[in-house]
C-alpha cells in the first residue's frame, strides 16, 4: 500500500466497517469514515480513521466530504430481518446506497466497493446460490427486498455514471465482537436449557473473512460483478453442536418438523411482533430460517482470492466470546 491510496468509509462504526477501517489503516492507507455522531467519531478515530461529519442522504455534502478518495467503501445500512420501521429501513438502504454512488461519481472517484447481501441471491429453497442465480422475485424479509433493490440502485447509477462499482455479497458475518442481529439467536440458543429448534442449512462468514473479501474486492473485482463471501453451509444441528462443545455446555435440543414451525410458528411469530416489535422475533426470521441457504462461492475464491475458514471455526470463537463477555446466561465467563 502506498500513501496515495485513500478510502472513503461509510459505517465504519459497525462491525463490518470498522474490521475493514482497522485493516485498512494498519495496510497503509488514509481512511475517512462519515459519522453522524459523536460516538461514531470516537469509534473511528480509535480504529484510525478520520471521522468526517455528514449525511447519507445529502449527495452534494457527501460529494465534498469523499474529496480526493481512490476509493470509495459504501458499508452502512440497516440490517434487521425483523424490521419494525420497513420505510426507514429502506429510506437508509434505497435512497442511501443510490446517494453514495452519485456522490462518489461527482467527486470523480473511479471504484466504489459496495457491501450487499448474499439476501440478495433469491435462490430457491434447497438449491445452491450463486451470483448468477435468477431470483424468485419473492423475498424473505423487507431486509432481503431492501438489500436486493439497493444493489439494483447501485449498479444501475454506476452504469449511468460510469463508475466501477463491485459488489461482495456475505452471508450472516459472524465472529468475536458481533453479539446483536443474527448472533442474538445464538445467544439465545447457548443460553436455553433445552432450545426449541427446526434444522436447515446455514451460511455464514468468518468478519476476518468478510473484510479480506471486500479488500480483494477493491483490489481485484471485476467491474459489474458480485462476489459471495461464506463458508460452506452447516446445519442447524451441526451448529448448535459445536458452539455448545466450544463453551461446555451440553445442550439437549427439542427438534421441532419444519410443516409444525409453519402452521405454529408462523402464528406465534406474528403475535410476538405485534406485542414487542423489537425483540427479535418475527414471521421474516422464521420464514429466513425454514429456507436456509446455501451458496457457492467459487466465484470469490478464484477472482479475489479469498480462502474462507470453517463455518465451525467461527462459530467456536463466537460462542468463547459470547460467554467471555457475559452475553450467555448462566455462563461464567
Amino acid at each position: 500500500m502506498t500513501p496515495s491510496q485513500t478510502a472513503f468509509l461509510t459505517g465504519g462504526s459497525g462491525l463490518v466497517g470498522g474490521h475493514l477501517l482497522e485493516r485498512l489503516v494498519a495496510s497503509g492507507w488514509k481512511v475517512d469514515a462519515l459519522v453522524r455522531s459523536r460516538a461514531a467519531a470516537i469509534a473511528v478515530e480509535a480504529r484510525g480513521g478520520v471521522p468526517v461529519a455528514g449525511d447519507l442522504l445529502d449527495i452534494g455534502g457527501l460529494s465534498d466530504r469523499i474529496g480526493a478518495a481512490t476509493t470509495v467503501f459504501h458499508v452502512a445500512g440497516i440490517n434487521a430481518t425483523c424490521a419494525y420501521d420497513a420505510a426507514s429501513m429502506d429510506r437508509i438502504n434505497i435512497e442511501g446506497t443510490r446517494s453514495v454512488v452519485v456522490a462518489a461519481a461527482q467527486a470523480g472517484v473511479r471504484r466504489i466497493v459496495y457491501t450487499s447481501s448474499a439476501a440478495t441471491i433469491g435462490e430457491s429453497a434447497g438449491t445452491v446460490g450463486t451470483e448468477q442465480t435468477l431470483h424468485t422475485g419473492t423475498f424473505l424479509s423487507p431486509y432481503a427486498r431492501s438489500k436486493y433493490l439497493a444493489e439494483v440502485a447501485a449498479f444501475r447509477e454506476a452504469d449511468n455514471w460510469g463508475v466501477d462499482l463491485v459488489s461482495v455479497n456475505p452471508s450472516s458475518v459472524q465472529g468475536p465482537g458481533r453479539a446483536t442481529g443474527s448472533a442474538e439467536i445464538l445467544i439465545r440458543i447457548l443460553g436455553a436449557k433445552r432450545p426449541v429448534l427446526v434444522d436447515a442449512n446455514i451460511s455464514i462468514v468468518d468478519i476476518e473473512d468478510c473484510t479480506e473479501g471486500h479488500i480483494a474486492a477493491a483490489a481485484h473485482g471485476l467491474p459489474g460483478s458480485r462476489y459471495l463471501l461464506s463458508a460452506e453451509p452447516i446445519t442447524v444441528a451441526d451448529a448448535v453442536a459445536v458452539a455448545s462443545s466450544a463453551i461446555g455446555r451440553h445442550l439437549k435440543p427439542r427438534w421441532v418438523p419444519s410443516g409444525i414451525v409453519r402452521a405454529v410458528g408462523m402464528p406465534l411469530a406474528w403475535a410476538a411482533h405485534m406485542v414487542k416489535p423489537d425483540a427479535g422475533i418475527c414471521p421474516s426470521l422464521v420464514r429466513t430460517l425454514l429456507h436456509g441457504h446455501q451458496f457457492d462461492t467459487s466465484k470469490a475464491r478464484s477472482e479475489l482470492g479469498v480462502v474462507f475458514r470453517p463455518a465451525q471455526d467461527t462459530l467456536g470463537a463466537t460462542a468463547r466470546w459470547l460467554v467471555d463477555e457475559g452475553y450467555v446466561e448462566g455462563m461464567d465467563a
